[in-house]
């Protein structure tokens, strides 16, 4: 089915800028770690980017091992910019980053200068493209000196294959002092019965204000101005588009703040 994308997909579109840099991204972007694998439906994946892009979404972020199998959504995802995309290369941001492993041998995960370099060459082959426009080293090496993770991104930046460099799960500390440990993530332990019962407190919050609590936890995030843009995942349009809607009640009152940081604290 053929598709012209949305005249008025800037209308009521959100940007902020990144940090001090001159990109500015949406409000919204959209993650591809899910759903947009091998084993998914490929018209389903189009359906979604189609629709994202219409609502004013142009960040479309992925990483190597992204499927599954691993590499398979920057395939598909390839394939769509390809048929559906064409013409709109530069109204999109993309990004994906190397960090993962992705083939056997000393060579194909961490941090390496070798392994970064090697993970950006395959990604543009398999999207079909000769830049992104944000690499990013996803997750912190323990191995490797900081300092040859940060001169391999700066080295893709010269080669003209990524326009910025970015990490991915390095905390704050990590960042200021580049330093590496190895990397964490929400296990499912850690979604406790008592952290589900503060949460379902925030239901009747979310609806005084119109909204879900999916909605709201979004509008939350980017309450804060130094947040450039809330990544979200989707297996449908349908939570694409709710989703975007968050951003039609985006502010805070003081007293609204006070109820859920009550609600969140620990006793």
């Amino acid at each position: 089915m053929s598709w012209c994308p949305s005249e008025q997909r800037y209308e009521k579109a959100a940007f902020r800028r990144c940090g001090k840099s001159g990109l500015k991204l949406p409000a919204i972007s959209l993650g591809l770690w899910h759903n947009f694998g091998g084993v998914d439906t490929l018209e389903n994946q189009r359906a979604m980017l189609r629709r994202a892009f219409d609502l004013g979404i142009t960040h479309f972020d992925l990483a190597n091992n992204y499927g599954p199998p691993p590499g398979s959504a920057e395939e598909n995802f390839g394939r769509i910019l390809n048929t559906d995309f064409a013409g709109l290369r530069d109204e999109l941001v993309i990004s994906t980053k190397a960090g993962y492993l992705m083939w056997p041998g000393p060579y194909g995960e961490w941090g390496s200068r070798k392994y970064l370099l090697a993970s950006l060459d395959q990604s543009l082959r398999r999207m079909g493209l000769e830049y992104v426009d944000i690499f990013y080293s996803h997750r912190p090496d323990p191995d490797t000196p900081p300092e040859e993770t940060m001169s391999a991104l700066a080295h893709a930046v010269r080669q003209g294959k990524a326009l910025y460099a970015g990490i991915s799960s390095y905390s704050a500390e990590q960042t200021q002092a580049r330093a590496a440990t190895p990397p964490g993530g929400l296990k499912p332990q850690a979604i406790t019965e008592d952290k589900l019962a503060r949460v379902r407190k925030l239901h009747p919050l979310a609806k005084t204000r119109g909204q879900t609590l999916a909605q709201m936890a979004l509008a939350w995030v980017l309450r804060d101005q130094r947040m450039t843009s809330a990544l979200i995942g989707a297996s449908r349009v349908e939570q694409i588009e709710e989703n975007v809607k968050a951003l039609a009640n985006a502010a805070f009152g003081s007293d609204e703040l006070a109820r859920i940081d009550a609600i969140l604290k620990r006793p």
